[in-house]
């Protein structure tokens, strides 16, 4: 099976004038990711997951529990198109599943462990996911929700494999539905979004020429990122599986920067996708010896100059910028080793990919003018969104993906990121949408109103704020409310700070200005 999309590399140029894509007909990615290394190297490790202890998992270890586990899901009535939860931390079985699932022509769907009920609930509801896989603790909080689709329940932590095996892998098109992951909610409330096989394929050009030549003879992948966001998952993990290059797994609770230190050099970790959060953290500790780093992915928030030049003379190793989103992941980066490198821009389009910045007629704006990023050419673009085809039909344009982010266009092909043109925020490497937040506030019966933007925030990019109409308010209703953002939807949700105030400014048809109360906030700063 061929797996490098990028034979070498190259200055970036010449890379991008001769890459052809090669997506086969059929394809399944437990097939790439899987069963073709079990076949070919069955002793290969896989993954070395140190969530319990340290286990080593082979190609032959991962073959036959997804085979495994896929019968017990085909013998509960899952089959071809059916959605199948996986709710679990970073460990070996998150992969087990997600194999399991795609064997059967299922969709896997990746759901973060820190999600209270309500967004569990709305997700597990809207995608109509019939069976779940999970630990202990996840299982039991999902267990008082009312999921008429959900008939089937597995406890990873208890599962019994000694059933038969599936027979036969799925036959799967590359354009057939393999895994569903939730946007944040930017516009309203989060959208399934549906990918196809092809979507692992699509990554693999930026991972190959953003870590950096990955992979090389010895390299070792790890990320903190939760493997339930496609950052963690579609940036590294998936393509170290399909790479055949060992994948180290480590449940963080809360991100340790001596830990992680020390996990990489216990490893030999070589790659490595890190958020931004994460680097900042690690800046402010003292780099160990015996660091084998040389490659490292960052990505979610901008970087800056200090950042970048603190991986360079700190680690000695580039901290090369990618982009994308999950409707179309990793179409852009900027690459020490095969680009001219401008300081706070986003890079080039990858190989395969095209990124233009357009106006609102759809037409490119000239170098210096700012415009709408948007990118066509990738299989990794998604195939809609699940149950909303208005809304899929509305994120395309001419046949380029608009991803709602402003850009400015730069000579050469550069383009520099300039804000958002929805009220995402960005804050520790998460996306957050406010919608959700706001939903959860305003179910408080002291809250009348509220909106949630983000404010600039040294450490975490930006801070999640919200603003509260809440005229009967009793002397603990702050407190009540951050608690009750991170019991029902999830601590990196939470609001930093809670302001009360006795309006919202708002358009002539009833919305919230999110945009001018960022911008009377920062107005207010700079007085200061």
């Amino acid at each position: 099976m061929k797996r490098r999309t990028i034979s070498h590399l190259a200055p970036w140029s010449e890379m991008r004038g001769t890459f052809v894509w090669d997506v086969p007909a059929r394809f399944n990615i437990a097939v790439g990711c899987c069963d073709s290394w079990a076949e070919e190297d069955p002793d290969r490790a896989a993954i070395v997951d140190l969530s319990n202890g340290r286990r080593v998992w082979t190609y032959r270890d991962l073959k036959d529990a997804s085979d495994r586990l896929a019968g017990v899901l085909a013998r509960g009535g899952i089959g071809r198109g059916d959605r199948v939860a996986i709710l679990l931390p970073q460990r070996a079985e998150v992969m087990v599943a997600h194999l399991a699932a795609m064997k059967l022509g299922a969709v896997s769907l990746p759901l973060f462990t820190l999600f209270g009920p309500d967004a569990l609930a709305y997700r597990l509801a809207d995608s109509g996911a019939r069976a779940i896989i999970g630990d202990a603790e996840g299982l039991a909080r999902i267990a008082p929700l009312d999921l008429a689709d959900l008939t089937l329940r597995i406890d990873a932590d208890d599962w019994d494999l000694s059933g038969p095996p599936i027979a036969e892998v799925a036959d799967t098109g590359a354009d057939d539905p393999a895994m569903m992951i939730y946007t944040s909610g930017t516009t309203g409330t989060p959208k399934g979004v549906l990918h196809a096989h092809r979507f692992l394929i699509g990554h693999l050009p930026c991972v190959e020429t953003a870590l950096e030549g990955f992979p090389v003879e010895g390299d070792v992948g790890w990320t903190p990122a939760d493997w339930a966001w496609i950052g963690g998952l579609m940036d590294l993990a998936m393509p170290c599986l399909w790479f055949g290059v060992p994948l180290v797994a480590k449940r963080f609770t809360k991100f340790d920067a001596d830990a992680a230190w020390a996990l990489m050099v216990a490893e030999g970790v070589t790659a490595s996708f890190l958020p931004p959060t994460a680097l900042k953290l690690l800046r402010r500790t003292k780099v160990p010896r015996g660091l084998a780093l040389r490659a490292v992915l960052s990505g979610g928030e901008a970087l800056g100059a200090d950042l970048l030049d603190w991986g360079r003379d700190a680690l000695g190793v580039p901290i090369n910028e990618i982009y994308g989103q999950t409707e179309c992941n990793l179409v852009m980066a900027s690459c020490a080793g095969t680009q001219d490198l401008r300081p706070g821009t986003l890079g080039r389009g990858v190989p395969g990919v095209e990124v233009a910045v357009q106006a609102a007629d759809g037409q490119d704006v000239r170098v210096g003018e700012t415009g709408e990023i948007c990118t066509r050419g990738s299989p990794a673009a998604f195939l809609r969104y699940w149950n909303k085809p208005e809304e899929t039909v509305g994120k395309w344009r001419n046949g380029w993906l608009r991803t709602g982010d402003l850009g400015r266009r730069e000579a050469g092909g550069v383009i520099t990121y300039i804000s958002r043109d929805d009220d995402v925020i960005t804050s520790s490497g998460y996306r957050i949408g406010p919608s959700e937040i706001e939903t959860c506030l305003t179910g408080h019966p002291d809250v009348v109103m509220c909106a949630v933007v983000g404010l600039p925030d040294p450490r975490r990019g930006e801070a999640v704020t919200a603003f509260v109409v809440a005229p009967d308010r009793g002397p603990d209703l702050e407190n009540e409310l951050i608690s009750r953002v991170s019991a029902q939807i999830s601590p990196h949700m939470t609001p930093r700070s809670v302001q009360f105030v006795d309006s919202l400014p708002m358009t002539a048809t009833g919305k919230i200005l999110r945009r001018a109360l960022r911008e009377s906030e920062n107005e207010s700063d700079v007085r200061k």
